[in-house]
């Protein structure tokens, strides 16, 4: 009759543990994690894409020196007597009309609204699906993104010009950023899983 021999179960049960850890939690707190590092570099891309807003090239200068007229001006000179000396105007700066408009529309201005509107909401959970989600909630975001028409022929105050083109392109920040993600992921998820297994198995 046939000896089974004898066997140490105390590994077996060792990994049964560190597995039944991965399902309480471990995993769970994993693929979170997981979501958000992904979310910080959709995040990263987007903004890096993202154009910053600049004021206009108006034409011709913003300011422009004017010389007044001469005048003649009642003095007295060293004998006492009085008498009239011509002198030369004041000069005086005025604003142009790309000055004005620099002054009415652009004075401080700085660029950068869109850019600093990315932000990263809470990760969502679904079923077995984790959802990232990244948004800029400036109105005139989705125009930048997608494009958007304009009237052509329609004058602007602030540009001091006429619209010309019937359709502006869209910049598509978020939409070329979310696809070179999308094929980056799998790599990145991959590493990330190596490590935290390694990281269980090597701690149990």
């Amino acid at each position: 009759m046939a000896r089974w021999g004898k066997c140490d179960y105390i590994q077996l049960k060792a990994l049964d543990d560190t597995l039944a850890r991965l399902g309480q939690g471990d995993l769970d707190s994993f693929c979170r994690a997981a979501a958000q590092d992904l979310a910080a570099r959709l995040l990263a891309k987007a903004v890096k894409r993202t154009p910053v807003g600049q004021p206009p090239e108006l034409e011709g200068p913003r300011t422009v020196k004017v010389q007044g007229g001469d005048r003649m001006v009642q003095t007295t000179n060293q004998k006492g007597e009085k008498v009239f000396r011509r002198r030369k105007g004041k000069t005086y700066t005025l604003l142009t009309r790309s000055g004005a408009i620099y002054s009415k529309y652009w004075a401080g201005y700085q660029g950068g609204a869109l850019r600093q509107g990315w932000t990263i909401l809470p990760i969502q959970k679904q079923g077995d699906t984790y959802q990232i989600t990244v948004a800029n909630n400036l109105l005139y975001a989705s125009y930048v993104e997608y494009g958007h028409r304009q009237q052509p022929g329609r004058y602007v105050p602030a540009l001091g010009k006429r619209l010309k083109a019937a359709w502006v392109p869209g910049r598509y920040m978020l939409t070329i950023s979310t696809q070179e993600l999308e094929q980056q992921a799998p790599a990145l998820i991959e590493k990330q899983l190596y490590q935290f297994l390694k990281e269980c198995f090597d701690g149990r």
